[in-house]
């Protein structure tokens, strides 16, 4: 009689609530789908609670904060027996955002658990953000090498990551950070001759300083030209010309997004930037938006130049293409409707189904 073999069992060790965080929501939550369709068994073990979540990067509040990572903490060791039972341990990131990887090194060698570790940022350097010394000290980024070595099978989100993480592992895969172009990021922007054109960014406030790249540009270009400036972010920047801010929602992500014409990457240059996997731009071009960005890391893979958008190598660029995105409603329709197949063809959850599936086997 033919034995038949039962699906694996998957944990999640994520650290954030469910739809908040964009890394965790198109990097695991967009493949919950895939693993429902395929009757595959998983489970979400979070490390931060909502409560925690809404003031983790608010001011003040330090005792909520302390006891939210304790609990994280304490959770983390019922998580260690809870999953026990897995066939594979999916780690994003990191299993707690502080500390050396004791829980990894647990899971790895006391519990031998098979262990897929995702990560999409360069983050075994100090990150690009200013922060104190103190909280460098406390992430611990030289932990990041000894985590993929202890892994079963390691996902990069770009060519970058995958270079340093093969120093350490064997078995590693680039996996893009997608969307989902079907049931998500499924609707396109109109672009008509007239109306007042919005040129706009999103991002998390950890990625704001990469807007000093142009933020006097931006209202040199105001004075030249009409249109109006769009941030969407969980904070807003401390700037003294006129701008529009909303703050990020993800249930009115793609309304929001679909607000701008032209959608802005800057990036600074250095190691953590080309660790970046461009997901701004992903998100542009999947809503039909084209775009200008900085040649750094995958931004010159994902943008075509003058095909679905334009990378732009100075001050001078980033103005002259602006102005003509601005100016030419058909060759935003042009570039837009390239940017989408774009997508279609290499960042949507269809083509990256099979790879995610792949990671365990």
């Amino acid at each position: 009689m033919k034995q038949v073999r039962s699906k694996p069992t998957i944990h999640f060790w994520v650290l954030y609530p469910l739809n908040t965080a964009p890394s965790q929501r198109f990097r695991m939550e967009l493949f919950e789908p895939v693993l429902r369709e395929n009757n595959i068994p998983y489970r979400l073990l979070h490390f931060f609670d909502a409560r925690t979540w809404e003031v983790l990067y608010e001011k003040g509040n330090y005792w909520r904060k302390f006891f939210g990572v304790l609990n994280g903490f304490l959770k983390r060791i019922a998580h260690l027996f809870i999953s026990n039972k897995a066939d594979y341990v999916f780690i994003l990131r990191e299993a707690t955002p502080t500390g050396p990887p004791v829980f990894e090194w647990l899971l790895s060698k006391v519990f031998r658990k098979k262990i897929i570790y995702d990560f999409d940022d360069a983050i075994w350097l100090p990150g690009g953000e200013k922060i104190s010394w103190f909280k460098k000290w406390m992430k611990a980024t030289w932990k990041i090498k000894y985590i993929i070595r202890w892994a079963y099978k390691v996902s990069a989100g770009n060519d970058f990551l995958s270079e340093y993480a093969k120093q350490f592992n064997s078995s590693v895969i680039v996996l893009p950070t997608g969307v989902d172009t079907e049931r998500g990021h499924n609707l396109m922007r109109e672009h008509k001759s007239n109306g007042r054109i919005v040129v706009g960014w999103t991002g998390s406030h950890t990625t704001l300083h990469n807007l000093d790249e142009i933020k006097d540009l931006i209202p040199e270009l105001k004075k030249e030209i009409e249109f109006d400036f769009l941030i969407i972010s969980n904070k807003k920047p401390d700037w003294n010309f006129d701008f529009i801010f909303k703050p990020w929602n993800a249930k009115t992500e793609i309304e929001d997004l679909l607000q701008m014409h032209i959608g802005l990457m800057p990036l600074k240059k250095g190691p953590w930037f080309e660790g970046k996997c461009g997901f701004k731009l992903i998100q542009y071009l999947a809503c039909g938006i084209p775009a200008v960005a900085s040649p750094v890391g995958v931004n010159s893979k994902i943008i075509i130049h003058n095909e679905n958008g334009f990378i732009a190598n100075d001050k001078t660029e980033w103005a002259m293409y602006i102005k003509l995105l601005i100016n030419d409603a058909g060759l935003r329709t042009q570039m837009g409707a390239a940017g989408r197949r774009q997508i279609e063809e290499n960042y949507s959850l269809n083509g990256l189904t099979h790879p995610f599936l792949s990671l365990f086997s």
